[in-house]
């Protein structure tokens, strides 16, 4: 029920290209400084709305700082029912040193 699977950054950039879905679940500013491109920011206030809309079989990739507590985030997704959800390794630290021409800034959605 709560199954993810990590995946490189580089299987990452191909899910992006895909459609895949993004959310990053960095604080506000870090978020608003730079994150992945189409990225939505999601948190404690914001994610059962967030739930509640989306596509549960589109792919999900999840950011972090680090690609640590995307994890805990990706099993959680997974429990609630997303049926393709994929921590990044390294998180938005390691893909913006791999791809900077893949994020964007701004507070966004």
């Amino acid at each position: 029920m709560s199954e993810f699977t990590c995946i490189s950054p580089e299987r990452a950039l191909e899910l992006h290209s895909e459609g895949a879905r993004i959310v990053d679940i960095r604080d506000p500013h870090s978020y608003a400084t730079l994150h992945v491109a189409g990225a939505q920011r999601i948190d404690n206030q914001n994610i059962h709305d967030f739930i509640a809309a989306a596509d549960l079989d589109a792919p999900l990739l999840v950011f972090c700082y680090h690609g640590h507590s995307s994890q805990s985030a990706a099993a959680f997704l997974a429990g609630q029912g997303f049926s393709q959800v994929y921590s990044v390794d390294g998180g938005f630290e390691n893909w913006r040193t791999l791809y900077p021409e893949q994020t964007e800034s701004g507070a966004g959605v």
